[in-house]
């Protein structure tokens, strides 16, 4: 279980490094390491990533990093996303929904990786509001379908689509996580229902907690390192998380 605990501060120091990574690591933990069933640890991550990103977003609204334009148009429509991907959860197994995890998990290691040796630049843009609608709801659907908070997909939306600078598109991105994990937590709840299953909330507050606290030490870090050696750091990661979990699943 300690390993576990060490696994959440690790998610919390990447939601306030990189704005994204905290379910791609929250679900395998919690499947393979807690032992909870699949469509559990989605739901339980969901809470988990939420309540982490809302927390590791308040020193972005200090220092004014929200950009509530990107959060209304690009957020609300993920929430609704989110929500309707967790009801249609229901008709896939647990086991599915982890292969699906896993293949976005690699897509997710190859931009990345792709990216991490290009200085991704902010420019003056004026972004289509529906598409930003459109790509909110595609993103929300991948949230409650699977579990995963698309903060991979956000943040390089935000700079190159909006012309954000990478600090407020990392703040804004952990503000449109939180608002998705929310709304498809809520959702999972009568899922989870339907089969006789129930959060363990004491697993949500031990991870949430540690999680935290490793939010704010990525936001500090974030400062002083290297953005670009991060992600492929990260990426390199993420592909070996994808390859287990693709093996382990393919084997059931």
């Amino acid at each position: 279980m300690w390993w576990a605990y060490a696994g959440a501060l690790f998610i919390g120091i990447s939601l306030g490094l990189l704005g994204s990574g905290g379910a791609t690591l929250t679900v395998p933990l919690l499947v393979y390491l807690v032992g909870e069933p699949e469509k559990l640890a989605i739901a339980e991550s969901l809470g988990i990533v939420g309540i982490i990103s809302v927390i590791g977003s308040l020193p972005y609204i200090r220092n004014k990093e929200i950009h509530f334009v990107s959060l209304f148009y690009f957020g609300i429509p993920g929430m609704i996303g989110a929500y309707s991907g967790a009801g249609l959860s229901r008709f896939l197994s647990g086991n599915t929904q982890l292969l699906i995890f896993s293949v976005v998990l690699l897509i997710s290691a190859t931009m990345m990786i792709r990216n991490s040796g290009k200085n991704i630049e902010s420019k003056a843009v004026n972004p289509s509001r529906l598409l930003l609608i459109i790509e909110g709801l595609a993103v929300g659907h991948l949230t409650g379908l699977v579990g995963v908070g698309g903060g991979f997909l956000i943040v390089p939306t935000l700079v190159l689509l909006v012309g954000l600078p990478m600090r407020v598109a990392v703040g804004t991105s952990l503000m449109i996580v939180a608002w998705q994990s929310f709304a498809g937590f809520y959702k999972y709840l009568d899922v989870l229902a339907e089969l006789d299953l129930q959060i363990n909330w004491h697993i949500i507050l031990a991870f949430t907690s540690i999680g935290i606290l490793g939010s704010f030490a990525g936001n500090k870090i974030g400062t002083k390192i290297s953005q670009q050696n991060l992600k492929r750091g990260f990426g390199y990661f993420l592909v070996l998380m994808g390859l287990f979990i693709l093996y382990k699943s393919a084997l059931e």
